[in-house]
């Protein structure tokens, strides 16, 4: 069985991008178009990953993640950070939230595979 990703991302073009790299890599994908809207799919199904963005409208990435790591069910579930945000500051307070690891955008596609499958093991 395929392990299930879930991408945040309130760009279209880019949650588009990550799907077909991470589709591609045999991965199953799930959309969500900002934080609050992940949230509520990472609380209704069990995502063995989560890439999301930083900036978003309605909830953004860092408190999206402060929200999943607040619950028990989502303490392991490794989340990747990518943005255009390279600030050490930023990465730092992502890092605190319970962010995993981070991919700068614009990203190279088999960079996010071997990411995904080094955080997956799979």
């Amino acid at each position: 069985m395929s392990a299930s990703i879930l991408t945040v991302d309130d760009s279209a073009s880019l949650r588009m991008a990550i799907r077909i790299a991470l589709t591609g890599a045999g991965y199953a994908v799930t959309e969500a178009c900002d934080g609050a809207d992940g949230l509520a799919m990472a609380e209704a199904s069990r995502f063995d990953l989560i890439v999301t963005d930083l900036n978003m409208p309605n909830m953004d990435g860092l408190s999206m993640i402060r929200a999943l790591r607040a619950q028990p069910a989502q303490a392991g579930v490794p989340i990747i950070f990518l943005s255009t945000e390279s600030d050490a500051d930023v990465k730092a307070q992502a890092k605190a939230a319970g962010a995993t690891g981070w991919l700068v955008k614009p990203f190279n596609p088999d960079q996010l595979v071997k990411v995904a499958r080094k955080v997956l093991g799979r």
